[in-house]
This record gives C-alpha cells, sequence and structure tokens, in this order.
C-alpha cells in the first residue's frame, strides 16, 4: 500500500472513531445516602435518575450506588464513578459536600452536582429546594388538628436546612396555636427506620399527637398508624400508602425537571456552575394531597397558603418574628433574605431547647 492509500486509510479510520465517540451516551452518575426503596428521600432522587432514562433514552446511560456513607467512603464512590467514565454525577446528601469538592478538583473534565450543600467549584454546582415552604403548610394544618398541643418533631442533623424546617414548622403551626408545643428529638441520621421509630414512639408516650419527620424512612408513619389517634405528614415523597390517615399530606421533592435540565446541559455544552434553590413556584417542592381526614376549613386555609406562595405573594419568614432569646430578628412586614435562611443556625421564639453543637 503506498503512502497515498496508508493516510487515505487512517483518514477514514479517525473519522470512524470520531463518529463512534460523538454516539457514546452521556454517562450519568447519581451516589444516594439510603436506599432507593426507603420510600422518601433517596427514593425522589431515583425517580428522577429514571426520569433522566425516559427522557434521553439510548442517548444516556445511568449508574448509581446506594446507601453510601458521609465521609470518606463517599469519596471513593465518587472517584470510582469518575475513573469509570462518568461525564456527570449528582451528589444526593448534605454530607457530601467536602468529598464532592475534594474529587471534582481531581476531575476537572466531570461535571458534579451537589445536594443541599453550599461550597461549587467550576466544575460543581449546587441545588436544594425551599422545603421550609412545605413545613409553613404543615405547622399551619399540625397548629389546627392537635388536641394535646404538643408536636413531635423527629430531626436528623442540627444542619441549617432542618433548623429551617424545625421554625417555619413551629412559626406557623404557632400562628394559629399559641399553646402549640413543639418536642424536637435529634437522631444524627437522615436513615434508620428503628431509630426513626423509637422516636416517633417516645414522642408520642409524651403527648404528641402530631408528628413531623426530617428522616428518610416510612416508619414515623408506620408507629403513628399503630397508635391509631396520631397526625403525620409525609416527608420529601408522598408516603401516600399511609393516608387518608394518619399521614394527612406530604412534602414531595421533584427533582426530575432539574436532573433533565442538566444533564441536557453536560450533553449539549451549556452546563455551567450555578446555584439553584427553588420552591412550590417552580414545582420543585410539591405539597402531596391534604386528605379528607383535615377539616375543609383547614384544607382550604392550607391551599390557599401554598397558592399564596406559588404566586410569590407570601413569603413563611415574614417579620415580625424574634429569635429565641427574645432579641428582634425580622420587623414587621420584613421577609427574610435568602443568606439568613441558608445559614440559620438559630431558632425562632416559642421553641424550646438548644440545637445541638
Amino acid at each position: 500500500m503506498n503512502l497515498k492509500s496508508l493516510l487515505a486509510s487512517a483518514a477514514v479510520a479517525l473519522t470512524t472513531a470520531g463518529a463512534a465517540y460523538a454516539d457514546d451516551p452521556t454517562k450519568v452518575g447519581f451516589v444516594y445516602v439510603g436506599p432507593v426503596g426507603d420510600g422518601g428521600w433517596t427514593y425522589e432522587h431515583n425517580i428522577g435518575r429514571l426520569a433522566v432514562e425516559e427522557e434521553f433514552g439510548d442517548k444516556v446511560e445511568t449508574v448509581f450506588v446506594e446507601n453510601v456513607p458521609e465521609g470518606a467512603d463517599a469519596e471513593r464512590v465518587m472517584t470510582q464513578m469518575a475513573l469509570e467514565g462518568a461525564d456527570l454525577i449528582f451528589t444526593t446528601s448534605f454530607g457530601y459536600m467536602d468529598p464532592t469538592i475534594n474529587v471534582a478538583a481531581k476531575f476537572p473534565n466531570v461535571k458534579f452536582e451537589h445536594a443541599t450543600g453550599y461550597k461549587r467549584a467550576d466544575n460543581v454546582s449546587t441545588y436544594s429546594a425551599r422545603f421550609y415552604e412545605g413545613r409553613a403548610v404543615q405547622g399551619h394544618i399540625a397548629g389546627k388538628m392537635t388536641k394535646t398541643n404538643k408536636v413531635g418533631y423527629i430531626a436528623s442533623f442540627p444542619i441549617p436546612e432542618v433548623i429551617r424546617g424545625i421554625n417555619s414548622a413551629y412559626l406557623h403551626a404557632s400562628k394559629v396555636n399559641p399553646d402549640v408545643e413543639f418536642n424536637i428529638v435529634w437522631v444524627y441520621t437522615w436513615f434508620d427506620p428503628t431509630k426513626e421509630a423509637d422516636a416517633a414512639k417516645a414522642l408520642i408516650e409524651q403527648g404528641a399527637d402530631v408528628i413531623l419527620q426530617h428522616t428518610d424512612s416510612t416508619a414515623p408513619q408506620a408507629a403513628a398508624q399503630e397508635a391509631g389517634n396520631v397526625i403525620t405528614f409525609g416527608q420529601a415523597s408522598d408516603m401516600a400508602e399511609y393516608g387518608p390517615f394518619p399521614r394527612v399530606s406530604s412534602i414531595i421533592d421533584n427533582w426530575s425537571p432539574y436532573y433533565i435540565d442538566r444533564t441536557r446541559a453536560v450533553m449539549d455544552g451549556t452546563w455551567e456552575s450555578v446555584d439553584t434553590w427553588d420552591g412550590i413556584s417552580t414545582g420543585m417542592v410539591g405539597i402531596g394531597e391534604i386528605t379528607d381526614a383535615v377539616p375543609a376549613d383547614v384544607k382550604a386555609e392550607a391551599l390557599a397558603m401554598v397558592e399564596a406562595m406559588r404566586a410569590g405573594e407570601y413569603h413563611p419568614f415574614t417579620g415580625p418574628i424574634n429569635k429565641q432569646d427574645g432579641s428582634a430578628w425580622l420587623a414587621d412586614g420584613e421577609v427574610s433574605e435568602d443568606g439568613p435562611l441558608l445559614g440559620m443556625n438559630f431558632y425562632i421564639e416559642g421553641v424550646t431547647g438548644d440545637i445541638p453543637q
């Protein structure tokens, strides 16, 4: 074969290889803190992963690892995903923040998306939802429906996201019921059905007839169902199998549109590092059906609040609001900016107990 023929053959080979490379699917990884069958947080993130597959078909390949502890093991899992060719990796828990930043620095051509954190880099975006909007609705219903004036709250970790939720729920419960009391149990886990059930049972024994949770399993729902006279709300997912009672509504995390949009951005080359914090107005936070176990007037009030937030006419943190020590935080009619909410490390007036350090 002469030189001209060799060059022609090489050109054909390179063109074929380039076409094959261009046709390779975009590989998208997901790192989960719990099991995909938890019925709550991880379940909804996995729904988003499946939505990406449905949207893009064979143009994408998705992979996931579930039950990944927050820490060194998370860094190992992310590194392995990047080494195996992931183009985009979603890390779906607050404790993955530093591991995400560390791994991203080693793989500058891989795009990372970290849920609920605040550290960014050129190839790291952050995203979260305004869960506190849903807590406002839950607090209103809780304050109206409690007969014992005791509301139990199962809290995961003392981070701003969880503290915001407690404050929002209490603020709106106390607005409609000044006698309401919140009892908060910190379980230091996102997903542990045994701990969550034990916490729910302890709160019920202490007189709580409404249980709120910022943990991921349905165990508190089951404990309330067994007790027979306790109201609950689905967390992160609808948990509708426990409706119409004890579960009378829910906060639903809808990640699918975001996951589709960010995957598309990687595919078409428009991905940029951004912060995203959306809520009811965009549909990232959904309110599950308010069942007929809720009195009609209370249901109407709750739905009106949802619509006001959807329209941008109401913000759950609107003053006057004092801090727990009685000092002023927001003046009458003043609306909190995002910064203080994102870094919230204090209880509002009326919430008892201390935030663990």
